[in-house]
């Protein structure tokens, strides 16, 4: 099921981004804060490694195409907040993708570029294309040990090159010449600038941002609690 931009759906989503998500979110118009560089290897690996991921389009999809609801999650690699949700429902979200309940559709936007300088979350969101490419699990463990070693420090520099493969050191199986030569060539740069239109075209205000079916995930503040995350999926029908 595709994200569906009408003119309600975005009311919606800007709504919930009103609702407890203004200033806990990363929106065009945000700041972020700072921090050492480092490498974490994902806590939730197990949950992770076994999830299948094909591209349709500017998207990147996880879990069974013919799985009942369609969980859409805008992103940004360099969204602190993004990193947030997934340490706290990454989890949920791997589990219900595991059980067939849910395809995830991962929209990887990169404007914080655009506000911070640099290309940083282009960088990033060309190593998750390569990753998606790379065998079962492989993107999702590399999101979320991505997302976890993310360099809170906004510099043009951040999720180098030589930052992007140390992360992927932490997924077995990623590294490889394929793989290497993608990151190290930008080779997916067109799909990364597809993926940003996907993020512009349907109106979100910032990152990270849920649909369920194609419709706003009232979550609010719960996008960053397990529990209340996975209850927020339940009224939605998961």
């Amino acid at each position: 099921m595709r994200v569906r931009g009408t003119r309600r759906a975005v009311a919606a989503v800007l709504a919930v981004a009103a609702i407890g998500l203004a200033g806990t979110a990363c929106s065009q118009g945000s700041g972020d804060a700072a921090a050492a560089v480092t490498v974490r290897p994902p806590e939730h690996a197990e949950a992770l490694s076994a999830l299948p991921s094909t591209v349709d389009g500017p998207r990147i999809v996880v879990g069974q195409p013919k799985a009942p609801h369609t969980v859409t999650v805008f992103v940004d690699p360099r969204c602190g907040y993004c990193a947030k949700f997934e340490e706290a429902s990454g989890t949920v979200l791997a589990d219900e993708a595991a059980a067939g309940k849910v395809r995830v559709e991962y929209v990887i936007a990169s404007f914080l570029d655009a506000r911070t300088g640099g290309t940083a979350s282009a960088r990033a969101a060309n190593a998750l294309r390569a990753a998606a490419e790379a065998g079962p699990g492989r993107f999702a463990t590399y999101q979320a040990a991505l997302f976890a070693s993310r360099p809170s420090e906004e510099s043009k520099d951040a999720y180098s090159t030589d930052h992007l493969l140390t992360i992927a050191d932490q997924v077995p199986g990623l590294r490889g010449a394929a793989f290497d030569k993608a990151v190290r060539e930008n080779t997916h740069k067109d799909w990364v600038a597809a993926a940003e239109k996907a993020f512009e075209d349907a109106g979100v205000g910032g990152t990270p941002t849920v649909l369920v079916d194609g419709e706003p995930l009232p979550a609010g503040n719960g996008l960053y609690d397990a529990h209340r995350f996975s209850e927020a999926l339940r009224d939605a029908g998961v």
